[in-house]
This record gives C-alpha cells, structure tokens and sequence, in this order.
C-alpha cells in the first residue's frame, strides 16, 4: 500500500477514535444525570408510596364507616316508613270518628231541631 494511503487510513482510525471516545464520555455524562435523576425520583417516590399506602388504608376505614352508616340510615328510614303507616292509620281512624260525630252533632241538632219544632206547635195549639 502508499504510504500516503496508510497515513489516510490511519488518520481515519484516528478520527474514528476520537469520535468513539467522545461518544463514549458523552453517553457516560447522560448514564450519570440518568442515575441522578433515578436516584431523585426514588427519593421521592418513597415517601409518595408511604403517604398513598395511609392514604388507602384512610380510605377503606372511611367506606366502611359509610357502609355503616348507609345501614343505619336504612334502618331508620324503615323505621320511620313503619311510623308513617301507624299515623297514617291513626289518622284514618280518627277520620271515620270525626264523620262519626259530625253525624251524632247532625243527628242532635235536628233532634234539637224538632223538640223546638214540636214545642212551638204545642204553644200555639194550646
């Protein structure tokens, strides 16, 4: 081969293994701020799970607490439901004696009525 081939060549490796070098230190700087970078978001995802497992743990005592409570808002209204019946009831009883009296107070009045009517008769056909 001419020498001046060898020198190309060789400033051709030369230039290879610069630009691999510099790739390689280039690649070694983003693997190092990749690993900052990790290390940040480990220490900050450490407490985040600490803080989401209570934030779970919160959250299953609060529905079961609303489980309770919906259950005891169930009993109540059916007792509530039971009382409505009765006064509905009572008041329908009540009703009836209300019609039951407006009868008797209809009832005397006419009998007022025609012990009036049958005294004035008698007073003028005495």
């Amino acid at each position: 081969m001419a020498p001046w081939a060898v020198t190309v060549v060789v400033l051709c490796l030369i230039a290879l293994t610069v630009a691999i070098v510099m790739v390689l230190v280039s690649f070694r700087r983003v693997l190092q701020r990749a690993e900052s970078v990790l290390g940040i978001v480990e220490r900050e995802i450490r407490p985040m799970a600490a803080q989401l497992g209570a934030l779970t743990e919160e959250f299953r005592g609060l529905s079961h607490q609303v489980a309770l409570e919906v259950e005891r808002l169930g009993v109540v209204t059916r007792r509530l439901d039971e009382i409505t019946t009765t006064v509905a009831k009572i008041v329908g009883v009540l009703a009836g004696l209300s019609k039951i009296g407006q009868v008797a107070v209809i009832g005397s009045g006419l009998k007022r009525g025609l012990e009036v009517f049958v005294s004035r008769l008698k007073s003028r056909a005495s």
